[in-house]
């Protein structure tokens, strides 16, 4: 477990350690799930789930809109020029990971240091910083889940990053991989993340996109070769998105991207980073997305949040939902875990939250509905008939002639004549209610 750590100042003072209580507690600042030692299987909760908190939301969001902006007044940044405000923020960061009790937590090159559009100024803030949160992390147990560069902020890339048609603007973008790549590594970090918020296009009237999907592949080996060569041996990671802010990104869901990797020789060092609230934009579930690259072999690592059905945009809402949360459990244990990757919440409090603990509290209530999600799908998965009703229902491709076919030995002249030996197939029942029972008894059950 981290040691609690506070700096010169205590940003939430107040609150300590968070504890576990179990399900009896009306404490609004306890897990009554979350109990990161108790073992579900072969693991502790921890290792299950390896939770982590985003650094941009959590520490550099402060509620602004569309239609406003923050309503939030962060302490730590009134401590005056950018370097003492981002020394100040790390603080504040590393004594809420450690008393929330989580293990990593994850960050953008620029939410870390102060930006800067000279680049030897931007190099040095970033290497200040790495430094400080490298003495941070060894003063507390705190890991590093994953690192990337902020491609989408700065006016620059308006147009894109890797896929942008002005090439200084690429090169520009190396600067930030490069140096985003070597904090990673210097902090031990697991993963390495790319989120193409801009790599996209507005309209195809100005666009080759075939152009600038060859140079994302250009740009993902040239960032995979020096990864590797500067000692990197954690994942490579892309998250998908369909739109918000381009209206159409190439990393458009789990399907695009597996496609993409494998066309251009990258599946072998690059996996996928699953967002609940992207997959449910392009218009799927959070757990198709994730037995998508589960399927493919890409799961990596997720980023735990939720959007809001009555809205169409990326709303990055704290998870909730037990039903998503088993579903997304389900598939996760099916593959056997998600390590190097873990659960990041890249989730924000809603701008009406204003007050420091409401931090702690949606952390804690996504902490335990991904807790509760583990408890109820392992239970599903080794004491239900769910994967025995699974197994059952294509029993007929594990012997005879079904099996042939699964096997690739069979032509079409053969499907015929087992057609025309068998007659018209016996209708059978899904039976689709009986599985989402299941699920409804074992939430109450377990």
């Amino acid at each position: 477990m981290n040691t609690p750590f506070v700096g010169k100042r205590e940003y939430f003072s107040g609150i300590g350690r968070i504890p576990y209580e179990g399900v009896a507690s009306d404490n609004p600042l306890a897990f009554k799930h979350y109990d990161a030692d108790r073992k579900i299987g072969d693991k502790t909760m921890a290792e299950h789930l390896r939770f982590a908190v985003c650094y941009w939301h959590t520490f550099c969001n402060a509620g602004h809109d569309p239609f406003g902006p923050g309503t939030r007044v962060f302490p730590w940044d009134a401590a005056g020029a950018p370097l003492a405000r981002a020394e100040a923020k790390m603080d504040a960061a590393f004594e809420f990971f450690t008393k929330l009790g989580v293990p990593y937590y994850c960050f953008h090159d620029i939410d870390m240091a102060p930006d800067d559009d000279d680049v030897a100024v931007y190099e040095s803030n970033l290497k200040h910083m790495v430094a400080l949160a490298k003495e941070r992390q060894q003063a507390t147990g705190m890991k590093l889940l994953w690192g990337t560069a902020n491609l989408f902020s700065h006016p620059r890339y308006m147009n894109g990053a890797a896929t942008n048609p002005d090439f200084d603007v690429v090169a520009r973008a190396g600067v930030q991989i490069r140096a985003a790549l070597e904090a990673t590594v210097e902090l031990g970090g697991g993963n390495y993340v790319f989120w193409g918020g801009r790599e996209g296009y507005a309209s195809l009237h100005n666009t080759q996109m075939k152009r600038e999907l060859d140079h994302f592949a250009r740009f993902l080996t040239m960032a995979r070769d020096y990864g590797r060569s500067i000692g990197f041996t954690g994942n490579f990671l892309i998250e998908p998105k369909p739109m918000e802010p381009m209206k159409h990104q190439y990393d458009f869901d789990s399907s695009t991207v597996a496609g993409f990797l494998k066309a251009h020789g990258l599946e072998r060092d690059f996996k996928l980073n699953i967002e609940a609230n992207h997959a449910t934009l392009a218009g799927h579930t959070f757990e198709h997305d994730l037995q998508v690259a589960s399927d493919h072999g890409l799961l990596g690592s997720i980023d735990a949040n939720r959007g809001n059905a009555q809205n169409g945009w990326d709303t990055d809402q704290f998870p909730s939902d037990l039903y998503d949360t088993v579903g997304a459990m389900l598939v996760v244990l099916r593959q056997g875990g998600l390590a190097p990757g873990g659960l990041n919440f890249d989730a924000k409090v809603r701008r009406e939250s204003t007050d420091a603990e409401d931090l702690f509290m949606a952390h804690i209530g996504g902490m335990d509905a991904f807790a509760r999600g583990l408890e109820v799908a392992h239970a599903l998965l080794t004491q239900s008939p769910l994967e025995q009703w699974r197994a059952e229902r294509y029993a007929s491709f594990e012997a005879g002639t079904g099996r042939a076919f699964a096997d690739g030995k069979l032509s079409l002249d053969d499907l015929r004549a087992h057609a025309m030996a068998r007659g018209e197939p016996t209708q059978r029942s899904g039976k689709q209610e009986r599985y989402e029972n299941l699920v409804n008894q074992y939430l109450v059950r377990v």
